[in-house]
């Protein structure tokens, strides 16, 4: 039995739905499998896999700015449902959804084998896909290394169908397919060519077949190969316009093999081909996912379990323990063209709810919570990547919306197109002005912890104080800026319309793109540092909590699985326990009223970071128990949106690390905070490489006597404030040097 923490997951069973299929990927293609030694499934999908629809015209921001100043107006002068109109009266409009490519076949007529023990396994480690029944063995992984999907299938004359089948659930009736086989020295090549219906781009996924032993024959629309002792499939996927050349795509797949004759007698050159392409990914995948462990000393016996097993013990150490290698693993896996969809790389169904997008007023952040602190650059890098690609649009966004210079971010993409155009009256999405700061905070927090200035995140942040330059322009009687119209995702006050004045959000994030611009243009900073003065200050309400909206008269709507209000405690500094207690006692109170509405997963865990900023380790205990008491997660341990497994969504899956390293481990480019909200159900733990934003990795132990020991290793020297459960001291600290730190938990 497993001494330490499990490192992946199994099955007895294989999967029966695509949403317990076993996932893989390298941030570009990704992987289903589902491990059936019959009829074995490996649907294949790609980041920039999105079905077109309507033309480019709907797909911009409207042209509303020459009627902003009518609109602040009237805001201004307490009309509250002056916004319900501020539209160009284009219906809702979905972006473009999410689909997957095709599944892989390999059907295996009648094997004598059915009976024999059976296993299927996901090793976070290398990001390898096995399943195993008496003889046969299939090996799947996504390499990061040559962007190709690779699977290995052995078994004693081994008798294959292979086939490339675009038949999924929801697939368009006008999708036109064209299917291509033809043999080759080294076994054969399939090529599935999708045309989308009322469109000129299409997307073509070509497999190379390499064989060993046997013979390998045409039976459209795939080949049948009998007699071998092995096969190796190389699968890419690409949407493009045209034609794709598969010849070319062919000799880039062949490459990939080794150059010894497949017709030699006794060769192997498909396991030494695996080996080979596994090795070159490991340098990328293992590389990344070893930087941080979690160890809760969990039962060996329950570490031994199944997944599916170990789900039904919501209370076992050794859950949290594999959700959060299994997060870590999932989020690494889904980044890298980039950053995880709502789905994060994976769907089986071309019907994905809510397009399978990127939804940046909460989601995205979420998901990528833990990329500084787990040591994950590569899924930062990928978030960086789809910032860039859209600063274009976010700029047109703010020109055309509110008459204003900079860039404003949209609240839904489908990775392409950065325009605002998904809103309606009852989400009036293209009001909401705080998502570029949102956006770029993970940028910063990156920047911070290695102790860089990435040009390219200093460049977008002065666009997004350039923006408030240009919006902030009204004040109130006070001769404080308004942000108006304001809007918070994805709430309402309870006595007025979606269009507000004054978000807690709002003011947050334009407050903290000023200031973080100011800080590194300084040639700029005086004048953007005296518009972030001159906003107004949260408001408390009469419940003595951080109001939503501090804007006197606006009340607050408690019942909703969105805090974007409490964006000044999480994902930001702004309001804390050290330096504005009285604040973070309201935001406290504001977390206590708030209820969970539709108990979308999202929600509880946003919930749960928010509280361990605030030390409330009991609520953080509590919302993590609404999760992993409320059967969110598939025996994939990818999760789902709702309880009981309802609708497929990665939000729970990718942020749960971030929770469990918030309870133990946070910092701030001048704080070291240790055990800030340590649940009793966690007792004894080791918690290595955690990364902190002063420009160190970090190494905590703690034991049930109460004692604690953290290991510093600082790459720059500073004078930092370290906190812990028994109170502040400075922290001297010098590159190279580790330092030792002794804890008491309580």
């Amino acid at each position: 039995m497993s001494t330490t923490p499990v490192h992946g997951t199994w099955e007895p069973e294989p999967a029966d739905r695509w949403e317990d299929a076993f996932l893989t990927g390298n941030g570009h293609h990704g992987a289903l499998v589902h491990g059936d030694p019959d009829a074995d499934r490996v649907i294949v999908t790609h980041h920039t896999l999105v079905r077109p629809g309507g033309d480019d015209e709907h797909r911009r921001p409207p042209a509303l700015a020459a009627r902003l100043p009518a609109l602040q107006d009237r805001l201004l002068a307490g009309d509250r449902a002056a916004a319900e109109d501020f539209t160009d009266g284009r219906p809702l409009q979905w972006v473009r959804p999410f689909h997957p490519a095709f599944q892989l076949r390999l059907n295996r007529p009648s094997p004598d084998d059915t009976d024999a023990p059976y296993r299927r396994a996901v090793d976070f480690t290398t990001g390898e896909t096995t399943a195993t029944r008496a003889g046969w063995t299939s090996r799947v992984f996504v390499s990061r290394a040559d962007d190709v999907i690779v699977q290995h299938v052995t078994a004693p004359h081994l008798t294959l169908d292979l086939s490339l089948d675009p038949r999924l659930p929801g697939a368009p009736a006008g999708l036109g397919i064209g299917h291509g086989a033809v043999l080759t020295p080294e076994g054969a090549l399939l090529t599935l060519r999708a045309h989308y219906p009322g469109s000129d781009l299409a997307y073509t996924g070509v497999t190379l077949a390499a064989v060993t032993g046997g013979t390998t024959r045409l039976v459209p629309p795939g080949v049948l190969v009998e007699g071998a002792t092995e096969v190796l499939l190389l699968t890419r996927v690409h949407r493009h316009t045209g034609e794709l050349d598969t010849v070319a795509e062919s000799r880039a797949l062949r490459a990939l093999l080794p150059a010894a004759p497949y017709a030699a007698p006794h060769a192997a050159p498909c396991s030494a081909a695996y080996d080979d392409l596994l090795a070159r990914h490991l340098t990328h995948h293992r590389t990344a996912y070893d930087r941080v462990t979690l160890d809760l000393a969990a039962d060996p016996a329950e570490r031994a379990l199944p997944g599916s097993e170990l789900l039904a013990r919501p209370h076992s150490t050794a859950l949290l323990e594999r959700l959060f290698a299994a997060g870590r693993y999932h989020l690494l896996s889904a980044s890298g063209l980039l950053p995880p969809r709502l789905t994060g790389l994976w769907t089986g169904d071309w019907n994905t709810a809510w397009s399978g997008a990127f939804t940046t007023n909460a989601n995205l952040n979420l998901q990528t919570a833990s990329a500084a602190a787990a040591a994950l650059p590569e899924v930062t890098e990928a978030h960086a990547a789809l910032v860039q690609r859209q600063l274009p649009h976010w700029r047109d966004n703010a020109r055309e919306i509110f008459g204003a210079r900079g860039a404003v971010a949209p609240s839904h993409t489908d990775g392409e197109c950065g325009h605002t155009y998904h809103f309606s009256r009852e989400y009036p999405l293209h009001l909401w002005t705080a998502g570029a700061d949102w956006l770029l905070g993970p940028l910063v927090d990156h920047d911070e912890t290695y102790g860089t200035r990435d040009p390219r995140t200093t460049a977008a942040l002065a666009e997004a104080a350039l923006f408030y330059e240009d919006f902030l322009t009204r004040t109130d009687d006070t001769g404080h800026l308004v942000v108006v119209p304001s809007y918070s995702p994805e709430n309402r006050p309870a006595n007025a319309s979606w269009g507000a004045l004054n978000a807690a959000m709002d003011l947050s994030a334009a407050r903290h793109a000023l200031l973080t611009a100011a800080d590194r243009r300084p040639e700029h900073a005086d004048r953007l540092r005296a518009l972030a003065d001159r906003l107004p200050p949260h408001r408390v309400n009469a419940d003595g909590a951080l109001a939503e909206w501090a804007w006197p008269g606006l009340a607050d709507t408690y019942d909703h699985r969105h805090l974007s209000h409490l964006y000044a405690v999480w994902p930001l500094d702004e309001i804390n326990p050290y330096d504005t207690p009285d604040l973070a006692e309201a935001a406290l109170r504001a977390l206590e009223l708030r209820g969970a509405e539709n108990d979308s997963a999202h929600g509880h865990l946003h919930h749960a970071l928010v509280a361990a900023r605030l030390r409330d380790g009991a609520r953080v205990a509590h919302a993590l128990g609404r999760v992993l008491d409320g059967d969110y997660f598939h025996a994939s341990l990818m999760s789902a949106h709702y309880p009981h497994r309802d609708v497929y969504n990665a939000d729970a899956a990718h942020a749960l690390p971030a929770v469990l390293i918030e309870m133990l481990v946070q910092s701030a480019p001048g704080r070291l905070v240790l055990l800030p909200a340590l649940p009793d159900s966690c007792p004894r733990g080791e918690l290595r490489g955690v990364r902190t934003r002063f420009g160190a990795s970090l190494d905590l132990t703690w034991a049930p006597d109460g004692s604690a020991t953290a290991v510093v290793h600082p790459h720059r020297s500073h004078r930092i404030e370290l906190r812990t459960p028994s109170g502040a001291e400075p922290l001297d600290l010098v590159a190279g040097e580790d330092r030792v730190i002794s804890v008491r938990t309580r």
